[in-house]
């Protein structure tokens, strides 16, 4: 088994098993120090040294008494287990022999930030709302926002703590603002009345002023034409587009998540700060 010193080493054929990248992928470290102690034969006392934890921590983790968020923390845990860099990967991390080092270029297929892609939003609902339940920030940019948050069918209003009014969550949304001259151009591109446009995004604002009295909520108007179509959960965004073709939720989704050198996930919070900043709070 070795002693708490010694490297941890998996095979090869360990971190191409379909189970290690599933656990990889929905970021489960519990899940990936069973894996280790299942094919590597790892103490608690090994990982949690390889890790940088304590043992005690490592049994919260791997017994689901405590979670990782901090991208630092799967840095470590990472560089600890001698992740292969297609296991990073999968974690949302940059390859190991890439990281950015300094130097006029770097290859930024070191740093992928898309981890995941979907044809649209139906194909996505199931992680987004798993990801909105276990978040304490949501953030949408939307159009009307009644597919998302508006009703109570819609993709995020279950995963919201109605029974809690809210409380331990802070939401944001962004909607269009029924009085624009963008929502009459975005109505004409989908074939629908500005009316009928306009009412939507009013219904969803109502909607969401039920909850906002107990609950951290907000809503803002803004009056570009949309083009992006974001829920950001803390570290992981799902983006879609706007186009005259398509509505948002028709629009192919990419799970983006923060790492340390991409561009792309702080690019869309900056947007959505800059959108939020600039536009005006009704809720």
């Amino acid at each position: 088994m070795g002693t708490a010193l010694e490297p941890i080493e998996l095979p090869d054929w360990a971190w191409e098993r379909a189970e290690v990248r599933k656990a990889l992928r929905a970021r489960d470290m519990g899940a990936v120090f069973r894996h280790v102690q299942q094919y590597a034969g790892a103490s608690q006392a090994r990982i949690a040294t390889a890790a940088g934890m304590t043992q005690g921590r490592v049994n919260e983790i791997i017994n689901g008494r405590r979670e990782v968020s901090r991208l630092d923390v799967y840095e470590r845990i990472a560089s600890g287990l001698r992740m292969p860099d297609d296991a990073r990967h999968l974690l949302g991390l940059a390859a190991a022999r890439e990281r950015r080092a300094g130097g006029p270029a770097f290859d930024l297929a070191a740093f992928p930030e898309v981890v995941r892609v979907y044809g649209a939003q139906h194909s996505a609902a199931e992680e987004i709302q798993q990801q909105a339940r276990e978040a304490a920030e949501l953030d949408v940019l939307a159009v009307r926002g009644l597919g998302l948050i508006g009703l109570n069918d819609s993709l995020l209003r279950a995963c919201l703590p109605r029974e809690q009014g809210g409380r331990g969550l802070r939401i944001r949304v962004a909607l269009l603002d029924p009085g624009s001259d963008a929502l009459a151009r975005r109505a004409a591109e989908i074939g629908e009345s500005a009316e009928s446009l306009a009412g939507g995004v009013r219904l969803t604002e109502a909607r969401l002023r039920e909850l906002a009295d107990a609950g951290d909520i907000g809503v803002w108007r803004y009056r570009m034409l949309p083009t992006w179509r974001v829920i950001r959960t803390d570290s992981t965004m799902f983006v879609g587009a706007f186009d005259a073709g398509w509505e948002g939720h028709e629009s192919a989704m990419y799970k983006v998540m923060a790492t340390p050198h991409g561009p792309l996930f702080r690019g869309f919070r900056r947007m959505f700060e800059a959108v939020v900043n600039g536009a005006q709070r009704t809720v």
